[in-house]
């Protein structure tokens, strides 16, 4: 009997589709190149990219010796089949195959944002940030639901102000009409000559009454506009997230349009009742005893003492030489001191409680409710609004974070920092050769090397906590998006030897107390 032909596919290594190299066999029975494994299994986890079978960490690669020694007796090119029947592959879930291999996609390009397969792994993507499309889907499906959650939130705000606002208008008219009528009863018992005075005293009621009514109906427009733009925006997420079709999803995602920024505090209409009725005393000042021994109940005027729902104060200048960005994000800029009682016994404060240094020698005993880890916090907190600040640091290996009061102060476990350990704080660490971003113990690897000096912007409104590396230009490190309930201090660890230091700008705004913060959300 003849021997069965060997085909080329047989002795074809499923990642670099070419023949066997030092060929190895895993447990599970597949052979691949020595190399292409090993290459495979240091960019994402030891699993066979045939079968997906998991190996654990201490898994050996064994030479396939019967295989080397028949690829030695083959020659150079093996005689096509016949007829060529493609080959299945297997593990993958998808029906859309790699345009480029053929294969099934199972892993997404995070650089280039495509979907790929194993093969583009080893050729085209070998160098690129990548992860299991199946989890970068749900990665990405969480994000959007958080975005969902906090749009729901903002609908739910700016529902409140709108109630607020036709409120104030309607005090507005009941208190319009109800000073006409007592200034119209007051003129009819004068004299025929007054007759020109009271015409002229209701016109200017009537004019503030207009003026302080079109104040209220644009920011009624300016809101029911957000509302709109935030209901469009809620439908197109939610038919993104019931899209079936992978390479559909993630490239409608990217052209997924953000519903805006929120419209802001509002703007009170400007009804002042008191001045009304100065106007006419100062028109009638020898009967201003006659016209104002009855005054109008104060119900709009306590309505528009009250003042917006959020106080916007005036914006410090800005050099011109700063980027638009950069200039934007100092509208909020925040200027923070070091809480001394949180100082770990390693690190000394300086300059005012501005600047930070670790060192080698305890610098004293441990004060009660430090921390145990090298870390300091901030005296201040923020519980609402959008907030910015800037460090300086001296060497890398540091972290930059924001934690919620419940931050524990000692140590637990091997690790000489807790931000971003826990789901109580959000932290970027910052490496010789890379950055990490963590929260609730897990890790996001980003590609970069910052400068010295970094940005953070936390946006309460919206949820959003964004890391900026500021030299030698404003770039977007990270961004956690969270529905932020407690309120968070700004906190800080580094290693031996480093140096922090918050950057003071002389006419930033005070960080608000927190009595004003909780008078605000009341």
């Amino acid at each position: 009997m003849a021997a069965p032909q060997l085909e080329e596919d047989q002795v074809t290594c499923y990642i670099c589709l070419c023949r066997y190299w030092n060929p190895v066999t895993l447990p599970c029975g597949h052979s691949f190149c020595g190399t292409c494994i090993q290459d495979s299994w240091r960019s994402s986890e030891k699993l066979c990219p045939v079968c997906r079978q998991p190996f654990p960490e201490d898994t050996k690669l064994c030479r396939n010796v019967t295989l080397s020694n028949l690829l030695k007796a083959l020659p150079p090119v093996l005689p096509a089949p016949a007829t060529a029947i493609p080959r299945q592959e297997t593990g993958a879930g998808h029906s859309a195959r790699c345009p480029r291999h053929g294969r099934s996609l199972e892993f997404f390009c995070r650089t280039e944002g495509l979907c790929v397969c194993s093969a583009c792994t080893v050729h085209e993507c070998r160098h690129h940030e990548r992860a299991l499309l199946d989890v970068e889907r749900r990665m990405l499906e969480d994000q959007l639901n958080a975005r969902v959650e906090i749009t729901r939130q903002q609908v739910t705000k700016a529902e409140s102000q709108l109630q607020e606002l036709q409120r104030q208008k309607n005090q507005i008219e009941s208190s319009a009409c109800t000073l006409a009528l007592l200034v119209s009863s007051r003129f009819s018992s004068l004299l025929q000559a007054l007759e020109k005075q009271r015409d002229l005293t209701m016109r200017n009621i009537e004019t503030a009454k207009e003026q302080a009514l079109g104040q209220a109906l644009n920011e009624i427009q300016r809101l029911t506009g957000h509302l709109e733009a935030l209901s469009q925006y809620e439908h197109s997420v939610q038919d993104l997230l019931g899209q079936a079709d992978d390479c559909v999803f993630f490239q409608e995602l990217q052209q997924l349009s953000e519903p805006g920024e929120s419209p802001g505090p509002l703007t009170a209409p400007q009804w002042d009742e008191v001045q009304q009725l100065n106007n006419v005393n100062e028109l009638l000042s020898p009967l201003c005893g006659l016209l104002l021994e009855e005054k109008p109940p104060r119900v709009a005027a306590s309505a528009a003492h009250a003042g917006p729902v959020e106080a916007l104060g005036p914006l410090p200048p800005v050099p011109s030489t700063v980027c638009p960005l950069r200039k934007k994000l100092w509208q909020n800029y925040r200027n923070l001191t070091f809480d001394p009682d949180t100082a770990n016994q390693y690190l000394c404060l300086s300059r005012k409680d501005r600047q930070v240094t670790h060192h080698y020698q305890a610098q004293g005993p441990a004060r009660s409710g430090s921390f145990e880890l090298w870390q300091v916090q901030c005296t201040q907190s923020f519980q609402t609004g959008q907030h910015y600040w800037e460090v300086h640091t001296s060497h890398h290996s540091v972290t930059l974070g924001v934690a919620y009061p419940k931050l524990p102060r000692r140590k637990e476990g091997t690790h000489t920092d807790n931000i971003g350990r826990g789901p109580y704080s959000w932290g970027l660490c910052l490496l010789e050769d890379s950055i990490q971003a963590w929260h609730n113990g897990k890790v996001q690897r980003l590609h970069g090397v910052p400068g010295h000096l970094l940005g953070v912007d936390l946006n309460l409104t919206s949820g959003c906590l964004k890391f900026y590396s500021l030299e030698p230009q404003t770039q977007l490190l990270h961004t956690f998006y969270a529905l932020f309930s407690q309120p968070l201090f700004p906190v800080f660890w580094l290693l031996e030897g480093r140096t922090l230091t918050l950057c003071h700008q002389p006419e930033a705004k005070l960080p608000p107390e927190p009595q004003e913060e909780a008078s605000a959300l009341n």
